[in-house]
């Protein structure tokens, strides 16, 4: 029986392997180490935040809120240059040459931001990861999306988010064993060392993944799409059907077929790139990253110290995890918009009870554990109902002419909201205290009417299904 590694020829050649699970299995486990190092570098910052605002001479950075504020958003602007290149990347070139040259950066930011001297260093840094960060973001689900077929590209996009929320487990899970068994003052620079290990994974992984059929497809090379096909799926049939399924669309596509730019001018492709986009506001201003950066420094506010806090905070990530194992279940039953605004209902009341514990209770011991309790209802749902489904969304949204180059504007446009929220989070709070917490509130209630009155249902249909829906129905 030949193994794994053997058996997952880069382009399908060769023979054919006789488990197609085991290949898509091996293929999303390759691809979602751009998700754990994603993920890794999101969360562990609110780890090494509380050391690097110690000052210089004391193994920190003499970080205050602005530059604290800075060092965090370094990485989400980056990001969003790395999503909108990627996607460029990634049409051209392929997904997984894209992943590729993303690894690399993962490394080599990983190992800036472990070494930076300064903050003006340590900003550079974290811009370069955030580059192959937002660079994974849009390309993974793409990637997972188009080996995966429509019954199993729910739960195999889903598993994105699973390793995103993993990745956060396991910087608070570290953070907290750090702090508690190293008593270092500069144990910030191992926490983020350790990010360069899903890169080079990655890396290796990378060479050992089949193409993507479709993008193989769309470049008019159809024998190798099925090649790959017929190792992806349970059947010859099945590989058939979908080639023949892509050779019709590219035929009816070249009897009108209008160049990238005049197809980005058309109506309905301009409105799903509006809902793309809105979608990424949605995501978010549910405010979930002012929780996955700043939850240690909620909590000190609280009077609790900067380890329990810390330990406090696994919590986040153990919820974060459970929840989203939960979504992978709920995505292959229930529709897109049901869970989404399922989701922005318990936000809501959850940031307006978070809000009202801060404002009116004393601060003690219970006012933390009550502040904490909801922080992990808010995570439960986001992470249940809202982030799997952005991220599904993310990857059969949009039309496979241009299908990169929209998902990487998309996404680049999420991280600049990501980016607005990390920034101002640490400014807002100081000035306006914990009515912040009101603010989103008021604001996912916009996001819930958005989700409402503007998202197509996409659930059940194949990814040329779902053009072709979209391009009948906006």
């Amino acid at each position: 029986m030949p193994s794994p590694i053997a058996s997952a020829a880069p382009l399908g050649r060769g023979a054919k392997d006789k488990s197609p699970g085991r290949l898509i299995f091996i293929s999303v486990l390759v691809a979602t180490m751009g998700a754990l190092a994603f993920g890794y570098d999101t969360g562990i910052i609110a780890g090494a935040l509380p050391f690097m605002t110690l000052p210089a001479d004391q193994g920190g950075l003499g970080l205050n809120a602005v530059s604290e504020g800075m060092i965090t958003a370094a990485l989400i602007v980056g990001a969003a240059f790395g999503s909108l290149a990627s996607g460029y990347l990634s049409d051209r070139f392929g997904r997984r040459l894209t992943l590729r040259l993303l690894s690399l950066l993962f490394i080599a930011g990983a190992i800036g931001t472990a070494t930076a001297p300064s903050i003006t260093l340590m900003v550079v840094a974290r811009f370069i990861l955030g580059i192959a960060v937002g660079g994974g973001s849009a390309t993974v689900p793409v990637f997972i999306g188009e080996i995966a077929g429509p019954k199993r590209r729910a739960p195999l996009v889903s598993r994105n988010e699973l390793m995103i929320v993993s990745g956060q487990l396991l910087a608070y899970v570290l953070s907290a064993l750090m702090a508690a068994l190293l008593h270092s003052n500069g144990i910030w620079r191992y926490m983020l060392a350790i990010a360069a290990v899903p890169g080079v994974l990655l890396l290796v992984g990378t060479f050992f993944v089949p193409a993507s059929p479709r993008w193989l497809a769309h470049r008019g090379r159809f024998d190798e799409a099925r090649e790959v096909l017929e190792r992806l799926r349970d059947s010859p049939e099945d590989a058939k059907r979908e080639v023949d399924e892509m050779k019709a669309q590219d035929a009816q596509a070249k009897k009108s077929r209008v160049p990238a730019r005049e197809l980005l001018r058309q109506g309905w492709v301009l409105k799903l790139l509006l809902i793309g986009i809105g979608l990424g506001f949605t995501a978010q201003f549910t405010g979930v990253n002012a929780f996955m950066y700043y939850t240690p420094i909620i909590l000190k506010h609280t009077g609790m110290g900067t380890n329990a806090a810390l330990t406090a905070t696994i919590g986040n990530g153990v919820v974060s995890v459970i929840a989203t194992l939960l979504g992978i279940w709920a995505i292959a039953r229930y529709g897109r918009r049901s869970l989404l605004m399922t989701g922005l209902t318990v936000v809501v009341l959850a940031q307006l009870a978070l809000g009202s514990v801060l404002l009116l209770m004393p601060q003690n011991l219970t006012q933390s554990y009550a502040a904490l309790g909801c922080i992990l209802v808010f995570l439960l749902f986001m992470q249940m109902c809202i982030a799997p489904v952005y991220w599904l969304l993310m990857s059969e949204l949009f039309p496979m002419q241009v299908r990169g180059l929209l998902t990487g504007t998309a996404v680049s446009m999420q991280w600049i909201f990501n980016a607005t929220v990390a920034f101002a989070f640490p400014l807002t709070l100081e000035a306006l205290g914990n009515s912040t917490f009101y603010i989103f509130a008021a604001i996912n209630v916009g996001s819930l009417l958005f989700v409402y009155f503007c998202l197509p249902e996409t659930r059940g249909k194949s990814l040329e299904q779902i053009e072709k829906h979209m391009k009948k129905e906006l």
